[in-house]
C-alpha cells in the first residue's frame, strides 16, 4: 500500500494497522525514556528553584551532564558522535524531558534549532568540527533568527554581511532578540542577508567572536530559567567557509527547522502536560474538605478528565504523525536519497500536520495547567507550588515556533498549496460533497464494535471540512489568503478532525487486539472527544459559512453541516467519571 501524504488524513481514509500508537514502543525506546525521566527527577527538579534564579553556571552544568549521557545527541548519527535514533524516539525523549520546565527549553533549543541545521546544512567539514562537540555539549548552540522589526516576518530581517575586501571573511552587523541560550552559548546560527539579497543567508557564528555583544537577560513571565538575551553584531567577521548551506536559502533553513520545532514542541509539552496531571491528582487526593478528599467530587473529576483528554489526543496524533515521518524518511533514502536530506524532506512532507500538532499540543498544556491551577485552589496561586511554576512556563508556547495563529493559517495555506500543484486532489473529493448536498443521504455502512459510530461522525468531520474549504476556495479565489479568520475556522476544524482521527485509530487499534473489556476508559476518552468535537466543528463551520456565502446556498450548506455534525445522545458526565476514577485511583496520569 501506498505511504500516506502530508495533508491526505483529509481525503483518504486509514486504518488503524497503518498508524504507530504508544503502546507499541520497545524495550529499548522505553529506556531511553526512562534514562530521561530518571535525569529530570535526579538533575533538575532538585534544583528548579536555582535555575529560576539563573544561579550562575547551573543550566551549563546539567547541559554537560545530559551531554555525558548522550542525550544532546540522540538525533545525531553515530559516525558523528551521537546516538543516531529515529525521528520519532528522539520525540520520545523529548516527552520525557518535556517536564524539566526552563531546563526543556534549554535543551531544546540547544538540540534542535542550535544543532540541527548545520547537521542537515552543513558541509562535510562543518559538520566534522561542530556537530561532534555540540553532541558531547563541550559546545552550547544558539540559533539567531528574530529581530526587534521581525518575528513572524522572519525574512524582512535587517541584519546585514558584506563581503570583505580580500574576500576572506563576511562583515556581519545587526541586532538579534530573543535569543535562548543566548548567555552561554559558543555557536550561533546567525540569519543575515547579503547587500541587496531578497532572501536570508545562514552563518555559522563564533560567539566569542570580537564585535559582538548581549545585553543583560531579559525578564520574562515564566521560563525564567532560561537563557534570553539580545545579541548585537557590530562588524563581526565570519569566515566565508561558515556559509551554511548555499547564498539566500537561510529563509529555507529557518522554515525547515521550525517544522522539527513545531512537532518535537508538541512532544515536549506533552510530558508537561502530563506531569501537570499527575501534579493535580495527587492534590485532588490529599486535599480535603467537607470531610473528603475533593478527588470525590463531581466538578473536580470532569476537571481531570478533560485534562486526561486533552492529554491522551495529543500523544496519538503526535507519534501518528512521528512514525508518517519515519516512513517518509526511510522511504526515501531507500530511493536513494542522503540520510539529512531524507530527514529534511519527510518532515517537510508533513510540514502541516506539524503546524496542526503545534497548536493542539500547546494549547492542550495551556487548559492542563490553567485547570490545574484552579484543582489546587490558592495553594495553585502560591509560588511555593510546582503547577504555579507550570502555569507560568506553559504561556511562552503559543508563542514559540511562530504564533498559533500563524501556524494555522500556515496550515491550510500548506494543504491548499499542494491540492494547486496538483499533489493532492482536494476539490474532486469536494465537488462529491457539494453533489451529496443535493441528494437524499445514503445510509451509510456501519462498522461494527464500541466506537462504530465514532467511525461515521469521522466521516462527516471530513465532508465538513471539504464543503467549508471548497465553498470557500470557489468563493474567495485569490482573496482567501486575507480571509484570516476562515483560514483558522478551517485550520481548527482539521485539527480537531485529525486529533479525533488518531485516536479513534489508537484506540480501535487497542481494541482490536485485546477486546473492547480492556479498553473502558480509552473508549470513553474517544467518544466524549467525538462530541465535544462535533460541538466545535459545527461552530467552526457556521463561523467561516456565514463569512462568505449567503442566501439559498448558505441554506443548504448549513442543512448540510447540522447533518454532517449531528451525534447520537451520549452521557459524557459518566465517560468523564470514568476516565477521572481511573487517573484518581492510580495517583498519576497512567493512559
Amino acid at each position: 500500500m501506498k505511504a500516506i501524504k502530508g495533508g491526505e488524513f483529509l481525503i483518504r481514509k486509514t486504518n488503524p494497522e497503518d498508524i504507530f500508537t504508544p503502546e507499541e514502543w520497545t524495550e529499548e525506546q522505553n529506556m531511553i525514556a526512562q534514562m530521561c525521566d530518571d535525569f529530570i527527577q535526579k538533575e533538575v527538579e532538585p534544583n528548579l528553584d536555582a535555575i529560576d534564579k539563573m544561579e550562575e553556571g547551573l543550566m551549563q552544568s546539567i547541559l554537560d551532564k545530559a551531554g555525558e549521557l548522550g542525550m544532546l545527541g540522540l538525533s545525531v548519527p553515530e559516525s558523528l558522535g551521537g546516538m543516531g535514533v529515529d525521528f520519532k524516539t528522539s520525540l520520545l525523549a523529548t516527552e520525557a524531558l518535556g517536564k524539566g520546565h526552563s531546563f526543556s527549553v534549554a535543551f531544546g533549543a540547544h538540540t534542535g534549532i542550535g544543532t540541527l541545521p548545520i547537521l542537515y546544512y552543513g558541509t562535510e567539514e562543518q559538520k566534522a568540527k561542530y556537530i561532534p562537540k555540540l553532541a558531547s555539549g563541550e559546545w552550547k548552540a544558539s540559533y539567531c533568527l528574530t529581530e526587534p522589526g521581525s518575528g513572524s516576518d522572519a525574512n524582512s530581517g535587517k541584519t546585514k554581511a558584506v563581503l570583505s575586501e580580500d574576500g576572506k571573511n563576511y562583515i556581519i552587523n545587526g541586532q538579534k532578540m530573543w535569543i535562548t541560550n543566548g548567555g552561554f552559548a559558543d555557536v550561533f546560527t546567525v540569519f543575515a542577508k547579503i547587500d541587496e539579497d531578497e532572501k536570508l543567508t545562514a552563518f555559522i557564528v563564533d560567539a566569542h567572536s570580537e564585535g559582538i555583544s548581549l545585553n543583560p537577560e531579559e525578564k520574562k513571565m515564566g521560563i525564567k530559567g532560561s537563557s534570553t538575551r539580545q545579541v548585537f553584531f557590530n562588524n563581526v567577521k565570519v569566515p566565508v567557509e561558515n556559509m551554511l548551506s548555499e547564498r539566500q536559502n537561510g529563509f529555507k533553513i529557518a522554515l525547515n527547522i521550525l517544522n522539527i520545532g513545531r512537532i518535537k514542541l508538541a512532544a515536549g509539552v506533552l510530558g508537561g502536560a502530563k506531569e501537570a496531571v499527575t501534579l493535580s491528582v495527587n492534590y485532588a487526593n490529599e486535599r480535603e474538605q467537607f470531610g473528603r478528599p475533593i478527588s470525590k467530587y463531581g466538578a473536580i473529576r470532569s476537571k481531570i478528565a478533560e485534562q486526561v483528554i486533552r492529554c491522551y489526543i495529543t500523544e496519538s496524533a503526535t507519534y501518528r504523525a512521528g512514525q508518517n515521518i519515519d516512513d517518509a524518511i526511510e522511504q526515501l533514502i531507500a530511493d536513494g536519497m542522503e540520510k539529512g536530506k531524507a530527514t529534511l524532506k519527510g518532515i517537510e512532507e508533513f510540514a502541516a500536520e506539524c503546524a496542526l500538532l503545534k497548536v493542539l499540543g500547546s494549547e492542550a498544556l495551556d487548559y492542563v495547567v490553567d485547570e490545574g491551577v484552579q484543582i489546587h485552589g490558592g495553594m495553585g496561586y502560591s509560588a511555593e507550588s510546582n503547577i504555579e511554576r507550570a502555569y507560568r512556563d506553559s504561556r511562552i508556547n503559543r508563542i514559540f515556533e511562530g504564533t498559533n495563529e500563524i501556524n494555522r493559517m500556515l496550515t491550510v495555506d500548506m494543504i491548499l498549496k499542494r491540492a494547486m500543484k496538483g499533489e493532492l486532489d482536494l476539490m474532486g473529493p469536494a465537488m462529491k460533497v457539494a453533489g451529496e448536498l443535493m441528494s437524499i443521504p445514503e445510509t451509510p455502512e456501519i462498522p461494527e464494535g464500541p466506537l462504530a459510530n465514532e467511525h461515521l461522525y469521522l466521516e462527516n468531520f471530513k465532508k465538513t471540512i471539504l464543503m467549508v474549504a471548497g465553498s470557500a476556495v470557489q468563493k474567495l479565489m485569490t482573496t482567501l489568503a486575507k480571509e484570516q479568520e476562515v483560514l483558522m475556522a478551517i485550520a481548527d476544524m482539521s485539527m480537531w478532525t485529525y486529533a479525533s482521527e488518531s485516536a479513534l485509530l489508537r484506540v480501535q487499534k487497542k481494541i482490536d487486539k485485546e477486546g473492547a473489556d480492556a479498553c473502558e476508559e480509552e473508549i470513553a476518552i474517544v467518544k466524549t472527544y467525538f462530541v465535544d468535537s462535533a460541538d466545535r466543528i459545527n461552530k467552526s463551520a457556521k463561523d467561516a459559512l456565514n463569512a462568505f456565502a449567503e442566501g439559498d446556498e448558505l441554506r443548504m450548506m448549513l442543512m448540510g453541516l447540522k447533518r454532517f455534525t449531528k451525534t447520537e445522545p451520549f452521557n459524557t458526565k459518566e465517560a468523564r467519571q470514568k476516565i477521572a476514577l481511573k487517573a484518581i485511583e492510580a495517583n498519576k496520569y497512567c493512559f
